[in-house]
């Protein structure tokens, strides 16, 4: 080992991770999947979206695909703006069934860690070092 000169201090960062414990690992395999599935849900939404502003043929299976399932997980907002335009009501009601799904992943998530990780357990442990 090789010493700094006198006054010449190294310093150094070092970030590690104690091994976490099987509780934590099965809320961060349940979190992930309740992120993985609210995500999927508003990314089909706004999918559905895209294909109504542009006009995709809905004759189409996979328009037809995407419709069905964007109906089932509108969270029943469908019908929530009533407005002239099919393409407007379309943007704004999936556009918030789709902000919700967001917000109800995130919710979930933190009160799954806040609720099962015990206190400290799921921090990083960050420290400096001086050689």
């Amino acid at each position: 080992m090789t010493y700094p000169e006198p006054g010449r201090e190294q310093y150094g960062e070092v970030v590690s991770e104690p091994q976490p414990s099987a509780r934590l690992r099965v809320v961060r395999v349940v979190n992930g999947l309740i992120s993985l599935i609210t995500g999927l849900f508003a990314a089909v939404l706004a999918l559905h979206i895209l294909l109504v502003v542009g006009e995709a043929n809905m004759q189409n299976d996979f328009a037809q695909f995407v419709t069905n399932w964007a109906k089932a997980v509108d969270l029943g907002l469908d019908t929530l703006f009533l407005v002239g335009n099919a393409k407007v009501q379309v943007m704004l009601n999936e556009g918030i069934a789709a902000l919700l799904w967001l917000v109800i992943g995130g919710a979930l998530t933190t009160l799954m860690a806040r609720i099962f990780v015990p206190e400290g357990e799921s921090r990083v442990w960050y420290r400096r070092t001086m050689h």
